[in-house]
């Protein structure tokens, strides 16, 4: 069953996407909108696109959540894979299930310790710069 709705949920996410679908749907609002006088733009005119698009909208939510999540889920593995494999530090594997103010306060430090890392690298370059500014001096003879 969950197979199934992956695959309907990939390939709803994927048409809904498409620019044709979007000119469909366009369509559809202007052969409505056209119909308003062939109807007396009654109530019963105006109730067919008011549920229409509700029920594709409510529908819809779940399944670019679905799909959202799944994505959002992949994304995150693989970077976790990255860090593995790299000189990151392993502690942020899985921080995605922390609360909001655990991966705040990790952000902070990441933050802190990239600034004073471009802080570092300033300093070097700056001494680079007036190392090559003062060049090798000639003696005179």
């Amino acid at each position: 069953m969950e197979k199934l709705f992956t695959k309907i949920a990939n390939r709803v996410a994927h048409i809904a996407g498409l620019p044709l679908t979007f000119a469909a749907c366009c369509l559809i609002v202007v052969v409505w909108a056209v119909s308003g006088p062939f109807f007396g733009f009654s109530d019963t005119w105006q109730l067919v696109i008011n549920t229409g698009t509700t029920v594709i909208t409510f529908l819809m939510v779940f399944l670019i959540q679905n799909t959202q999540n799944r994505d959002g889920a992949a994304i995150q593995a693989k970077l976790d894979e990255l860090i593995r494999v790299s000189e990151g530090h392993n502690t942020f594997i899985g921080i995605e299930h922390l609360t909001e103010s655990e991966v705040e306060e990790i952000r902070d430090k990441c933050e802190r310790a990239a600034r004073r890392h471009d802080e570092k690298i300033a300093a070097m370059a700056a001494k680079k710069a007036v190392a090559q500014k003062r060049g090798p001096r000639k003696r005179a003879a």
